[in-house]
């Protein structure tokens, strides 16, 4: 069956829209803030990062993202430290996924997630944040489980 050259034009142009209105969509629904990682090579680097801190933020995460900027990511702040867990259910890029306990230290770091895959991603223990960052910058930045977020009041050196 051949399709109409309008309709398929159509569809080519409704994709690529829809991925920059939900990209644009981060800054209106989450607020932004910025952390440091002191990685294990006495290095450290600063993230641009949104927040995700109501249960609504938390549930919609990274979704629909089709891109993030290399040193941005998303901070998930949760307000009991327990093993929390994480799946890329509509999120279209891969990411690295560090577990953070309360006092800012890496737990554990799931690498180079698969997206849009239902499965669980644990912390490997009880933790209060969870930090999204784009694949591989973990391991190309020497960000590991030596490694400590910086971040507000309850973060800070």
């Amino acid at each position: 069956m051949r399709l109409p050259g309008l309709f398929l034009i159509g569809i080519l142009f409704a994709t690529p829209g829809a991925a920059a209105a939900d990209d644009a969509n981060l800054d209106a629904a989450f607020d932004t803030d910025v952390l440091i990682v002191e990685a294990s090579r006495f290095a450290c680097y600063r993230f641009d990062i949104y927040l995700a801190t109501t249960d609504e933020q938390q549930r919609r995460g990274l979704m629909f993202v089709r891109q993030l900027p290399r040193f941005t990511g998303m901070l998930f702040v949760y307000e009991d430290m327990r093993r929390h867990s994480m799946w890329m259910k509509n999120t279209f890029i891969p990411l690295d996924i560090a577990f953070v306990r309360a006092d800012g230290t890496i737990a554990n770091i799931a690498h180079d997630t698969e997206p849009q895959s239902l499965r669980t991603i644990p912390s490997a223990e009880p933790v209060s944040y969870v930090l999204e960052l784009n694949a591989g910058i973990t391991k190309e930045l020497f960000i590991d489980k030596n490694s400590r977020i910086l971040w507000g009041p309850v973060l800070s050196p």
